[in-house]
């Protein structure tokens, strides 16, 4: 049996997409205002099980199930090229989430449940029989919240070993549904492909002129309602630096919306940027709140 290349595997699990779980693993560190000296086993565990073991299992498992998507739309992927030949796709799948598990077990119950949680939203977002991505609402509210709310949600949990703040838990919700924009933005390269297929993605079954919009204020409207809560919680610096970022959003989306299909790596580059660094500071803003309440 041919073996695969260790390049092929490496460009299977997409290192490019394991930053923005692993950020908002940090993100939920920061947010319980605890310090990471004595948990140094659980930060390191936690950004490699949220980088690239959980998100790489994810990627792994999309290209096996959508290898006959990728010959279409992305021929040079490893699969569909040839360069990780046979069921060696599906093998890797299967090994990396055993893997996964295995690393979860460093951050104790929280941890694990977090991990299987994730794992599981992994396999049902891209193999049948419930193949979230079949639908574009269901598919990217899974893998925003698993992208996003999940790893945020580990971060908080196993730094402070209860249950998180409810101000936190409100939060990574609201960043999570905000990341279903995010998540539509990457069905744009695909839309050709995901039409002969069958995926009912939102740039197929809206068009990509209403999707775009679509995806602009579902980004937009959670990052007001949180600029509202840090009123609320008498952080109005920090509601102002989330302002700051997301007018600059606003004018990035703009350009999207004249040629969303071109420019949505461009975004990704840019307003992207400045969503998870509004929610950096909104965990920073979190820290004395929650913190004395934890204590």
């Amino acid at each position: 049996m041919m073996m695969p290349q260790p390049a092929a595997v490496l460009q299977l699990l997409k290192p490019i997409t394991w930053f923005p779980p692993m950020w908002a693993y940090m993100c939920g560190i920061v947010s319980t205002g605890l310090p990471i000296t004595d948990r140094w086993v659980q930060f390191v565990a936690g950004v490699l099980l949220a980088g690239p073991m959980v998100c790489g299992t994810s990627q792994a498992v999309n290209d096996w199930f959508d290898r006959h998507v990728d010959a279409i739309n992305e021929p040079d992927r490893p699969i569909p090229s040839g360069r990780i030949p046979g069921r060696w796709g599906l093998y890797i799948a299967i090994l990396w989430t055993l893997a996964s598990i295995a690393v979860s077990l460093l951050l104790g119950l929280w941890g694990v449940v977090a991990a299987i949680v994730g794992l599981a939203l992994a396999w049902m977002y891209s193999a049948p029989p419930f193949r979230f991505k079949r639908n574009g609402w269901i598919g990217a509210t899974a893998t925003g919240f698993a992208y996003e709310g999940l790893p945020w949600f580990t971060g908080a949990v196993v730094m402070a070993a209860v249950f998180p703040d409810p101000k936190i838990i409100t939060v990574l919700v609201l960043y999570s549904i905000g990341a279903h924009g995010i998540m539509t933005l990457n069905d744009f390269k695909a839309v050709e492909g995901d039409r002969e297929t069958g995926l009912a993605s939102l740039p197929v079954t809206l068009g990509v002129d209403r999707a775009v919009a679509v995806a602009n204020w579902t980004m937009a409207v959670p990052q007001m309602v949180v600029i509202a809560l840090l009123i609320h919680w008498d952080r109005p610096l920090f509601a102002s630096a989330v302002l700051v970022s997301l007018g600059l959003q606003a004018i990035c989306m703009f350009e999207l919306a004249q040629r969303p299909k071109e420019l949505a790596p461009w975004y990704n580059a840019t307003g992207v940027t400045l969503y998870v660094l509004g929610m950096l500071v909104t965990a920073f803003a979190l820290r004395p709140i929650v913190f004395v309440e934890m204590a």
